[in-house]
């Protein structure tokens, strides 16, 4: 096929281009070489045979020719963080959402039918807990007198009891808590509508969080992983926010790539949303003491920090992508850890065909 694949310059994009490549497919790379994504500078080349072109997704001209001539479009182009500033609201609207609406009506004039895109599990917010006397019941925000008072779990928001943690599927309604989740959601629902006015197909690829080689360092789009690599590498010790028993996914990069190139080769009908998870939840603490082991590094320190708009728990069920798909994780969390601490040098990693 020949694919459109928009963030290709960025942490999962070269993973994804690296991987469409093996598999024989021709590719069009397309990234916007953002300066707070992409710091170094560093000129942009592709491999031999790859289309390179750098522009906005908000720009109509350019991306109606972007996406002239192509069979299939994977999505990964979006400003990622958190979005804990309010100021950050209109950047996240316009790079993510008005890019996505402007990608899809492209498509739609084009008569492209297969959409991917990456989309986030930060989008079902908290998801649910187990109450022993209500049952599954979705927590209520987290209140900053509680978080700055230690107290972390959200509770049952009947009865106030502790709530056990369990794993949402793919059918758990949006509680979006930053705004970058708020815009992932939207960027779905954007998706949802072009799928039902032209009849294409759409696949939703719920990214857990995802670590390995190429992650960017020390920026606000740095996941948790890098932030304790970058650390230790400094011969500081990782800092643990909160009490570092928030539960987490944490999946191999080559494994979310594999995935989202997976979904576009085998198009579903309609709209159909995937969870893209390990399948085995660890916590945030057991990261940080993974990599201190594989590093020889100081112990993390737990420094009960909090960000109002981290949710405490998000661990999904992942098995509707393995049953329909047939996708299966292929890096074990221990073997992952290891690669990222054998990792050496300030500049992350390349994949082997990935952009240099």
């Amino acid at each position: 096929m020949h694919i459109l694949l928009t963030g290709a310059a960025g942490f999962i994009g070269r993973h994804v281009l690296a991987q469409l490549l093996d598999r024989g497919h021709e590719v069009r790379a397309l990234d916007s070489l953002r300066p707070d994504v992409h710091r170094s500078g560093a000129a942009w080349t592709t491999p031999r045979g790859v289309e390179a072109w750098v522009g906005d997704m908000r720009d109509a001209a350019f991306v109606a020719k972007a996406v002239d001539g192509v069979d299939a479009v994977i999505h990964l182009a979006a400003k990622v963080g958190l979005g804990v500033d309010i100021g950050d609201m209109p950047d996240y609207a316009s790079s993510n959402d008005v890019g996505t609406a402007e990608l899809l009506a492209a498509m739609a004039r084009a008569d492209v039918s297969r959409l991917t895109l990456a989309s986030s599990m930060v989008v079902y917010g908290e998801g649910f807990g187990r109450c022993p006397e209500h049952g599954s019941v979705r927590p209520g925000p987290r209140l900053e007198s509680a978080l700055a008072a230690g107290d972390f779990e959200p509770p049952c928001p009947i009865c106030a009891r502790p709530l056990a943690v369990g794993l949402v599927d793919e059918e758990t309604s949006f509680d979006p808590r930053n705004a970058y989740a708020t815009s992932k959601a939207a960027q779905e629902f954007y998706a949802a509508n072009w799928a039902r006015a032209t009849g294409g197909s759409a696949a939703m690829m719920r990214y857990h969080n995802v670590y390995g080689p190429g992650m960017p360092r020390d920026t606000p789009y740095a996941g948790v992983a890098s932030i304790f690599t970058s650390a230790l590498r400094r011969g500081e010790a990782p800092r643990v926010f909160e009490d570092g028993r928030q539960r987490r996914d944490f999946v191999h990069v080559r494994d979310v790539a594999a995935a989202t190139v997976r979904a576009c080769e085998r198009p579903v009908e309609g709209v159909r949303a995937y969870n893209v998870g390990s399948g085995t939840p660890r916590t945030v603490g057991d990261m940080a003491h993974a990599l201190a082991r594989a590093l020889d590094g100081p112990a993390p320190i737990v420094t009960g920090q909090y960000r109002l708009g981290d949710v405490r728990h998000i661990t999904a069920d992942s098995s509707r992508l393995r049953r329909e798909l047939g996708w299966t994780p292929a890096v074990g969390f221990a073997d992952g850890m290891t690669e990222l601490a054998a990792l050496s040098g300030e500049e992350p990693a390349r994949p082997r065909t990935a952009l240099a």
